[in-house]
């Protein structure tokens, strides 16, 4: 009895051995990081919310020189929404082998494309801010069909339910432009009496934006309500409403937090905004490009969410 006794708490010591030497082994899988790291990131568009984006990478940047990694982040954006401009983009900088890619999708079919190629050249690569495909780690709302339901459930309330208005569609191949109008539409389909009369893109440019709210107001002069599917045509929509003084008149809804546009929530000129995360966006692609290089693993899916901004917010 005593001798099975000795050999079953040796059985375990070495069972516990074992089990401390593979936990060991697993920190042997890091890899030090021994040189600057350069990322580049590929947006779809020069635009003022990119610029948050980059804020957080830069925080990020400035956290990890203080641990002695040192990043040099490189972006390279799109003067205007244009995929096959996008695409040469991200094309070259595959050909430059950084240390890390991070790419907002303008196009999903031929964005991924693309991706693929990246990581098969062995080059840690993220997505952020527009979903493209489950291959590749996202950082941002995977599904923006919620944003725009809300959206328009907010301005459904507010005209009571009838009405015609006017959507300003961003871009037509951008991902989350589109999963936004999905939403706003089906929530539509509860309200019959509100009419959708007006509808044209805008390719996230902000003076676009106001020309077409120019249009849409003097074709329809009962126009009730706008709905703007990116971060700048809310701007745009306000600042034609304003001009023609019907600012409180027509009500505006549309996505994201730019100062310009909080400004008109604070004088009553758009209704309701949802604003994203971005800054968290680029704050965590840096950390993640930064894992990947170390060889940890990272989550597929970082949701950084949106929450709603009314006059209610306003000090």
């Amino acid at each position: 009895m005593k001798f099975k006794t000795l050999g079953t708490l040796t059985g375990a010591a070495l069972a516990l051995t074992t089990t401390l030497a593979f936990g060991a082994d697993q920190a042997d899988l890091i890899k030090p990081i021994d040189k600057e790291l350069t990322f580049v990131f590929v947006p779809k568009v020069i635009h003022p919310w990119y610029d948050v984006v980059q804020a957080g990478g830069k925080f990020a940047v400035e956290e990890l020189a203080k641990d002695g990694i040192k990043v040099n982040m490189i972006w390279d954006q799109p003067p205007k929404a244009d995929v096959a401009d996008q695409n040469a983009r991200i094309e070259a900088n595959i050909g430059r082998q950084p240390d890390g890619l991070a790419v907002a999708c303008l196009d999903k079919a031929t964005n991924v494309a693309l991706l693929n190629e990246a990581v098969k050249a062995g080059i840690p690569t993220v997505t952020f801010n527009s979903f493209c495909d489950d291959a590749f780690p996202f950082i941002g709302p995977k599904s923006s069909e919620q944003d725009g339901a809300d959206l328009a459930e907010f301005l459904a309330k507010r005209l009571n339910g009838k009405g015609n208005i006017a959507i300003l569609s961003g871009s037509l191949t951008a991902p989350d432009h589109v999963q936004r109008i999905t939403g706003f539409k089906k929530v539509l389909e509860k309200y019959p009496d509100i009419k959708v009369v007006f509808e044209q893109p805008d390719n996230d440019v902000l003076e676009t934006a106001v020309t077409l709210t120019e249009q849409a107001l003097s074709a329809n002069p009962d126009l009730a309500g706008i709905f703007g599917a990116d971060a700048s045509n809310p701007i745009g929509a306000a600042r034609a409403v304003a001009n023609a003084g019907l600012s409180g008149k027509v009500a505006i809804v549309g996505m994201d937090d730019l100062p310009e546009a909080v400004d008109f929530v604070c004088k009553g000129t758009i209704d309701a905004l949802k604003a994203q995360r971005q800054w968290d966006m680029g704050y965590w692609a840096v950390k993640y490009l930064v894992a990947q290089n170390q060889n940890h693993t990272i989550p597929m899916f970082h949701n950084t969410g949106s929450r709603f901004l009314t006059k209610d917010d306003c000090k």
